[in-house]
């Protein structure tokens, strides 16, 4: 019967969703493999024609999923289509924020920004940018503890996220620049930023060396 298989089927995504969570990365992967295509085709679209040459939603399906993976102990299961839903809202953000970002990107003049910090001033600099989210340096960090300590972090990130970062953030190259050294596209540059902001400041937040007012 149409019903019952539609069951089987609800049944299978839960069990695979509920194994997920609990650290079980085979059924994550299945579930992502079973969401990708029409992910895929979703994120076509709401990337825009105006916007295409810039993001690709190969980009932003691998970022995803990335995201997923990093992600899924978080994940509150709600009955079947939960699992799908919460990847398009990650997808949706990685869109917009590629977009903001790009939108942003154009302000500078092209080619290396100008006064870029460099040194530990770039590192200084990342910190008060990352401020802003859920972290501020300590008054007693000195300039070489607060450059080990963001080393540190950095080396905890996906290798993508910590290689954009540190050419955009402390190598001070343009969105442009960064997008060639690594062979990706501009847009996906600027999201994969995005999101390394991200989990740069929630671990760092995490550090005494980084506690508001210590």
């Amino acid at each position: 019967m149409p019903g019952t298989e539609k069951h089987v089927v609800d049944v299978s995504e839960v069990e695979l969703v509920g194994r997920a969570v609990a650290g079980d990365e085979s059924a994550l992967v299945q579930l992502l493999e079973d969401a990708s295509l029409a992910l895929h085709a979703e994120m076509q679209h709401s990337i825009g024609s105006a916007y295409r040459s810039a993001v690709d939603a190969d980009d932003i399906v691998q970022v995803t999923c990335l995201e997923a993976f990093l992600r899924i102990r978080s994940f509150v299961p709600q009955g079947p289509g939960s699992f799908s839903a919460w990847l398009r809202r990650i997808a949706e953000n990685n869109v917009r924020d590629a977009i903001k970002e790009l939108q942003r990107d154009k302000r500078p003049p092209p080619g290396r920004r100008a006064e870029a910090p460099v040194g530990d001033e770039s590192y200084v600099a990342l910190v008060k940018q990352l401020a802003g989210t859920t972290t501020t340096p300590s008054r007693a960090c000195a300039r070489d503890e607060l450059r080990q300590g963001v080393d540190a972090a950095l080396r905890q990130l996906p290798p993508d996220y910590e290689q954009a970062l540190r050419l955009y953030e402390l190598e001070g190259l343009s969105g442009q620049e960064v997008a060639e050294r690594m062979g990706r596209r501009h847009g996906a540059v600027r999201m994969l930023l995005a999101r390394a902001r991200e989990r740069l400041a929630e671990i760092l937040s995490t550090s005494p060396q980084f506690a508001p007012g210590a």
